[in-house]
């Protein structure tokens, strides 16, 4: 008998968010019918801004899921100065994530020196087999789009190498 006021309680407080939610809407979106916005520094899918990527691996290297797959090839390049030496560069071939193994845990967008990754806020990339998951650098390239701009620095702060 003691666990009745305990029920009664409960059932109040499901009658109680019934009567709210009947009187000012459900607070549901009707998705796919609907879309919301997602928030500005929502985590979505990792894009890539291909010129800045010097295939170094720093991110491959990193993640601990190992669903990054870079391959790269070195070309040289015109000197920096005048009467200088050719130089090579790192060019990249392959960079494809597999999202089927990827957990979103942003370790590569943080590594990566060169600003090469960045998070998108697109949600919307399922595919109907599981192997389809493995997204190549033309695909990654798309969602560079989609990447908001870098918000404006607080009062106070530096840019990154000025002092």
């Amino acid at each position: 008998m003691a666990k009745v006021p305990g029920l009664l309680k409960g059932l109040g407080v499901t009658l109680g968010t019934m009567v709210e939610t009947v009187t000012k809407g459900a607070n549901t979106v009707q998705y796919p019918h609907e879309k919301e916005t997602p928030p500005i520094r929502a985590r979505g899918v990792i894009a890539l801004h291909e010129g800045n990527c010097t295939s170094c691996m720093l991110c491959a290297r990193s993640c601990p899921d190992w669903c990054i797959y870079i391959e790269g090839h070195k070309e040289l390049a015109p000197p920096r100065r005048a009467g200088g030496k050719p130089r090579q560069v790192n060019k990249l071939d392959r960079f494809d994530i597999d999202y089927a193994l990827c957990m979103y845990c942003g370790i590569c967008v943080e590594v990566c020196p060169f600003d090469a990754l960045f998070w998108s806020p697109e949600y919307e990339y399922s595919e109907p087999r599981i192997a389809d998951l493995l997204h190549d650098k033309a695909k990654l390239g798309e969602w560079m789009e989609t990447v908001p701009e870098a918000p404006d620095l607080e009062a106070g702060a530096e840019k990154k190498g000025k002092k």
